[in-house]
């Protein structure tokens, strides 16, 4: 008080003597300054260590109170500014601070960035800024953030104005640390009016396809680090044709099979099937000799099985390259297993329809006839069964076998049936890989390589090489001649959990818990695309049979749409309830998919329709067992069986053609085959 009363006679004194500039300055000063003396801060970054929650709070506050067409793209500005405040707050020496904005903030963004807030919250001195792995990658990258031209007016608009407030400390990270893109609305493009609104009607909070920090953060598809990289490997995703003999050996046959079984008034002959076939695959496109794992000299059974391929290609049903959302006359045949006991792990169709295999926790394998006739040959040795049976165990794998694949068929007409499944291949949790003779139903060879439970295995397009992955974070290529592993596919973060192949054999594909799918180049290991989107872990992959798409999807129910050439995310087509997508499979034209997965239903999607164009998306219930769903029809809600009570509903995007729901039954596999009817296998889970 004494000190007020003494800068009043000061003040008092300088206005009587007419000193009206330092009046005013001392007048100001004083403003400033508390009762004991000490300064009051006026404008939020002046007050040190709390600066930051308060900017924070601030900014979070204005963007739930914005209009809901902006909320989900502003609200992706979230993750980084808290990320840098918070590397901001400890390296500035606010340890206690640091800390608190850490632990108030975490869980809002724990769904989507689990892995960094894990490595971001052993950070407490400005020594492990430098020293931590996540905090490097943040700090020596801008972060990548695209948004419509009118909402980033409108941000700097309001950070202008609570300048004081905590304005100029988000204007000073969005200017140092973030790249922001901003870009004009168009029509077409996911910053439409309409793509818009949609969003904000669902609540979508997914990254977009360019955000965050190139080769870290979901979004991008980019392999280089540096950030605002565009250069990508070329790909070369054409279909390999037949060398000049394979040729001429399958024309022969052609020809033949059209004398003796005539074409149909109006059907093109297999021959004319088999020259627009090679004519559509001959491109620059394709990818050379030397760019594909060596092949060994085709057999009389690869050109019979070219031959089948031609008669099925030609006799399928056609699917039309769009649908228009409107369902085609698809079928589904769905074999159910029942007495399991929840044992079944995985499952598997043969490629000439005749076989299923299965996968158990009780360490063994199961393969039955479709048809339930009895299987050739000769009953294992440690089996108990004396007379022909449906049905073979095989026995040889000391943990729960996790994936099987049946090595590349096709049906056959002759009695020799020379192009029939003729071997296995099982991944375990005892780390080894096994091949099976599905003619002595004995194991011939055992793979050893992996230091982890093999998760997944899966056959080349041609045969002769396959795939593994591991929970070692590694993926594998083999040769059913070799007992060593060929190539290692190393650069995931986390187990690799699905594998596949791209059509052509010159690629392969990897998908992981660490929510990424990586693509390979065979002949020297190198990664040529990374593509990051999804928010849970990759349960499923499927490259299309032109080689241009790939689909994968995830444990929270989403598909996404890859193009493989410029690395471009296409769409998200979401349908499928809690527990992820276990399988997914392609129409011959590369213009339908079928997932199906642990919601129990099988669902048919249209690749072409975009499902932002229309906003027919719609919420439907989970499960549930009832008629088929048609992808057109207005299902406002699907409760659960009995209508006891109300399943949760899960958005429905309108490329969804129709779907088939079961009764508790999780589907493992769904399978096209190549006139483009559709297998499905299933356990009843009462």
């Amino acid at each position: 008080m004494a000190d007020d009363g003494l800068s009043s006679q000061v003040l008092e004194y300088l206005s009587k003597k007419g000193y009206n500039r330092t009046e005013a300055t001392l007048r100001m000063e004083s403003a400033n300054q508390d009762v004991d003396g000490r300064p009051i801060h006026t404008r939020v970054e002046e007050s040190g260590g709390v600066k930051y929650g308060k900017a924070f709070a601030l900014f979070r506050s204005w963007i739930e109170e914005n209009l809901e067409i902006y909320k989900p793209d502003l609200r992706r500005l979230l993750w980084p500014v808290f990320v840098y405040s918070f590397l901001d707050l400890v390296s500035d020496f606010y340890p206690q601070e640091a800390r608190t904005f850490f632990s108030n903030l975490r869980e809002m963004f724990e769904n989507e960035h689990e892995d960094d807030l894990r490595g971001l919250q052993a950070i407490a001195l400005p020594e492990h800024v430098g020293t931590n792995e996540i905090a490097k990658i943040y700090q020596s990258h801008r972060y990548r953030a695209t948004l419509s031209q009118t909402a980033f007016f409108n941000l700097i608009q309001f950070l202008e104005s609570k300048e004081k407030e905590g304005g100029a400390v988000i204007v000073g990270i969005l200017q140092s640390r973030l790249n922001v893109v901003t870009v004009e609305r168009t029509a077409e493009d996911q910053f439409s009016l309409a793509r818009l609104l949609e969003r904000a009607k669902h609540k979508e909070d997914f990254p977009a396809e360019d955000e965050g920090i190139p080769g870290h953060n979901p979004g991008s598809a980019k392999l280089d680090s540096s950030a605002g990289s565009a250069v990508l490997t070329k790909l070369k995703l054409g279909q390999i044709t037949l060398d000049a003999e394979g040729r001429q050996d399958v024309l022969g046959d052609l020809e033949d099979e059209d004398r003796t079984n005539p074409p149909a008034i109006g059907q093109p002959s297999l021959v004319e099937t088999f020259e627009q076939r090679i004519k559509r695959e001959e491109s620059e496109d394709i990818p050379g000799r030397t760019e594909l794992p060596p092949r060994p000299p085709p057999l009389a059974r690869d050109v019979a099985m070219e031959v089948q391929k031609v008669k099925e290609n030609r006799d399928r049903l056609t699917i039309s390259e769009k649908t228009g959302g409107v369902g085609p006359g698809m079928n589904v045949v769905m074999y159910t297993f029942h007495n399991t006991h929840d044992g079944i792990t995985c499952l598997d169709f043969s490629g000439d329809y005749l076989l299923i295999a299965v996968g158990t926790d009780m360490h063994f394998i199961r393969v039955w006839s479709l048809d339930g006739s009895p299987l050739p040959g000769p009953a294992p040795a440690n089996s108990q069964e004396s007379r022909p049976s449906a049905s073979h165990r095989l026995i040889g794998h000391s943990g729960p076998v996790y994936a099987v694949s049946f090595a590349p068929a096709t049906a056959s007409s002759d009695k020799q049936q020379i192009t029939k499944a003729k071997y296995l291949l099982s991944s375990s949790a005892d780390k080894t890989v096994r091949l099976w003779s599905l003619d002595a139903w004995a194991c011939l060879v055992v793979y050893k390589g992996h230091d982890g439970p093999v998760w997944d295995v899966t056959w080349g397009p041609f045969g002769h090489y396959f795939l593994t992955g591991s929970h070692d974070r590694t993926a594998r290529l083999w040769s059913t001649d070799r007992v060593d592993y060929l190539r290692l596919f190393v650069g995931h973060d986390r187990d690799v959990d699905h594998v596949c192949f791209h059509p052509n054999s010159a690629y392969v594909f990897t998908g992981s818990c660490d929510k990424m799918v990586r693509m390979w180049l065979v002949t020297n290991g190198y990664p040529v695309r990374m593509f990051t989107g999804h928010t849970g872990n990759i349960t499923a992959l499927a490259c299309s049979p032109s080689g241009k798409l790939l689909a994968s999807a995830d444990d929270v129910g989403t598909i996404i749409l890859w193009d493989l050439a410029p690395g471009k995310l296409l769409k998200r087509m979401r349908g499928h309830g809690k527990g992820g997508i276990w399988s997914l499979t392609w129409s011959i034209e590369s213009t339908v998919i079928v997932s199906g997965g642990a919601d129990g239903t099988v669902r048919v999607w249209d690749v072409q329709l975009p499902n932002d164009a229309s906003g027919q998306g719609k919420a439907v219930g989970e499960g549930g067992a009832g008629q088929k769903i048609d992808g057109a029809a207005q299902v406002a809600n699907v409760s659960g069986a009995g209508g006891k009570k109300k399943a949760k509903e899960v958005m429905v995007t309108s490329d969804q053609i129709s779907a088939f729901p079961t009764k508790k039954s999780p589907v493992y596999r769904a399978m096209f085959t190549q006139q483009n009817l559709v297998l499905a296998g299933s356990a009843y889970l009462p």
